[in-house]
């Protein structure tokens, strides 16, 4: 019988660095379809290093900023976390000079994306009607504009796209969902809004909370239905279409505004959505019980691939609201306690994700760590086989 080959030496080593050089790749096929918004505006959060080694625990790829913090993109280069950075509402009548947006993206979204980072989306401007602000609003669509030509001559029109996140306040009508409307007031706005998205295709984004409506109306709203519990559903009388949870039928009420303007090539994504586990006392609701349960079977429901009742076929896009706790939040409790965890790393409630926040002496360098004792495993093999 003849003796087994030995592998060579290079054939070993080669090995070893294929396992090196798959390992975000791994990662990345087994990561979470879920996004999750990453705010900072708080005083005891953990450092960027260490927020991305919790999230690729957790296997989470999508990120949302409310700016393009350097050092948050610095700290996931290399991880393959897809970006979602934005422009905030006090910068977006500037980004109306051409000359002011190219430098905002020589600045904040060229360098990172030559060292490799992942920004696919830049949001100009965050829930912009829904206030009284009329500069910011007639300031809007010109910025992007300018946001969507500078990166054409930076080279990077069709890697990044340009929108911005809406308010479900932009809605004059939600229910049914077959009734659709936006705002009146909104929609001398919208329609060029939404010719720009559809010519550039760029995702309709948009902020939805069943929290706000079962916590102004609890005695009328099923809570069982905001929380995708079991439950009977509703049914759109137009359509037949039957909904049982709050969330579908608000983004499918945004599609047939869309649609209602002309438009049916345009994907809608939810920016932002999530359940407080505190609040005030007049807050009904806000309870770690009802948050867990929210955020729990919408991750099972994303993860199952699901699409609206009006969108089958087009699984839904989610952003949750939010990663941390953020304590200095403006505004009732409720908005300091949207978080999936404490800025320590506990989970606020049990949904099944199981992270791990590492101590702040190792907040610095545990991709090096991984990949150090990777090396010594190659010349240990190397030197067995010499």
């Amino acid at each position: 019988m003849a003796a087994g080959r030995q592998p060579s030496r290079a054939t070993a080593t080669g090995f070893l660095l294929l396992a090196v050089l798959l390992t975000e790749q791994v990662l990345a096929a087994e990561a979470l379809s879920i996004g999750v918004n990453y705010g900072q505006i708080a005083n005891n959060l953990p450092s960027p290093g260490r927020v991305s080694s919790l999230l690729r625990s957790l296997k989470i790829s999508k990120v949302k900023l409310y700016d393009a913090d350097p050092r948050v993109l610095h700290a996931f280069l290399g991880t393959g976390v897809e970006f979602v950075v934005g422009i905030g509402n006090e910068h977006v009548p500037a980004m109306v000079s051409p000359a002011a947006a190219q430098a905002w993206l020589r600045q904040h979204v060229a360098p990172h994306l030559r060292a490799g980072a992942r920004i696919t989306c830049i949001t100009v401007g965050n829930e912009v009607f829904k206030g009284n602000d009329t500069v910011l609003q007639a300031s809007l669509l010109p910025a992007m504009h300018s946001v969507h030509q500078a990166l054409g001559t930076l080279g990077l029109q069709g890697r990044v796209n340009v929108t911005t996140a809406h308010s479900l306040d932009i809605m004059g009508v939600s229910y049914p969902p077959s009734a659709g409307a936006f705002h009146p007031g909104a929609v001398s706005h919208l329609r060029p809004f939404l010719s720009f998205l559809s010519a550039t295709r760029a995702p309709f984004l948009i902020n939805c909370y069943p929290f706000f409506a079962y916590k102004d109306d609890p005695a009328r709203v099923p809570l069982d239905y905001v929380l995708f519990e079991p439950n009977a559903g509703v049914t759109d009388p137009n359509t037949g279409l039957n909904y049982d949870n709050m969330l579908y039928a608000q983004v499918d009420a945004v599609y047939t505004a869309i649609q209602a303007m002309g438009h049916t090539d345009i994907h809608v994504k939810v920016s932002e959505t999530g359940w407080p586990s505190r609040g005030d006392p007049d807050e009904y609701g806000a309870t770690p019980e009802h948050a867990g349960t929210y955020i729990g079977n919408l991750l099972r429901r994303i993860e199952m691939k699901q699409g609206t009742p009006l969108r089958p076929a087009v699984p839904i896009d989610v952003y949750v609201f939010a990663l941390f706790n953020e304590n200095l939040k403006p505004g009732p409790a409720s908005e300091r306690n949207y978080g999936l965890f404490y800025p320590d790393g506990r989970p606020v409630y049990n949904v099944g994700l199981r992270g791990y926040l590492p101590p702040m002496a190792d907040s610095q360098g545990t991709r090096q760590v991984i990949h150090l004792l990777i090396l010594i495993a190659m010349a240990s093999v190397a030197f067995a086989l010499s």
